[in-house]
């Protein structure tokens, strides 16, 4: 009689600190994966790393900056030699402050391109050679709805948009080494951008969300962890037969 001996794979997460992130870091834990947990300050991954380890998982948290490409890389050295070598990315870190075209500094932009685009960039082609190594690996990348156009961030959707494009490119590369790439492109959810944009509008985060709501076919607004749902799929073992896809995790169409 053969036993099958299960190896625990790894993962890495960006941005996992809090939001959307971090509960697609309790997800990926829960599916048995060891997970890397990024973020820029490593103190503040601390809430995401007691609820991974408190129940049994493995969670190491690293300070990284994902626009530093050297920071990145050896966060990704690091996870490997402490938990193995990845065979799961989810680029999830990123930012989107508002400003008009015209209000808009060239530091705003390249910031923002910097965080949003140039970190999965880094981050992918630092586990891609596990991934290919092993024949075997997940990435995805974590887009917006505003990658369709996004009136108050220029910025922020053109670089949300870049995404897209990187996925697909890297899902016709990678494809033959065993290795799948989506986009997960959330709508409306509740997270610290989205408070934040209520502040600026001088709206309680309440009444912001009753006014999302009206406009969402489901009749209500995202929750981190319809996205970490969505991430838990593409990035099991039963996902690989679906690869370069933008998944709108939106409650509904997206033009």
């Amino acid at each position: 009689m053969t036993h099958t001996i299960h190896v625990q794979r790894t993962a890495v997460v960006t941005g996992a600190a809090r939001g959307i992130g971090a509960a697609v870091a309790r997800r990926l834990a829960g599916d048995g994966l060891a997970v890397g947990v990024i973020d820029l300050d490593e103190a503040d991954c601390a809430d995401t790393v007691e609820a991974i380890t408190s129940v049994g998982g493995a969670a190491p948290a690293l300070a990284a900056d994902v626009a530093d490409e050297a920071a990145v890389t050896a966060a990704v050295t690091r996870i490997a030699a402490a938990f193995g070598p990845p065979a799961v990315l989810v680029n999830n870190a990123g930012i989107g402050p508002r400003a008009d075209l015209v209000d808009m500094t060239t530091q705003q932009w390249d910031t923002v391109s910097g965080i949003n685009l140039s970190g999965p960039f880094f981050a992918a082609r630092a586990v891609c050679p596990h991934m290919v190594t092993a024949g075997w690996g997940r990435i995805v990348n974590m887009s917006s709805i505003s990658a369709v156009g996004d009136a108050g961030r220029v910025d922020y959707a053109s670089a949300r948009a870049g995404l897209i494009g990187f996925t697909k490119s890297l899902a016709l590369q990678l494809g033959p080494h065993g290795v799948t790439a989506n986009t997960i492109a959330p709508g409306f959810v509740v997270s610290d951008m989205t408070r934040a944009w209520a502040r600026r509008l001088g709206l309680s985060f309440k009444e912001f969300q009753r006014r999302a709501e009206q406009s969402i076919p489901v009749g209500r607004v995202g929750l981190p962890d319809d996205i970490a749902h969505t991430a838990s799929f593409l990035v099991s073992p039963g996902g690989g037969f679906v690869s370069g896809q933008v998944i709108y995790v939106a409650g509904g169409p997206v033009d």
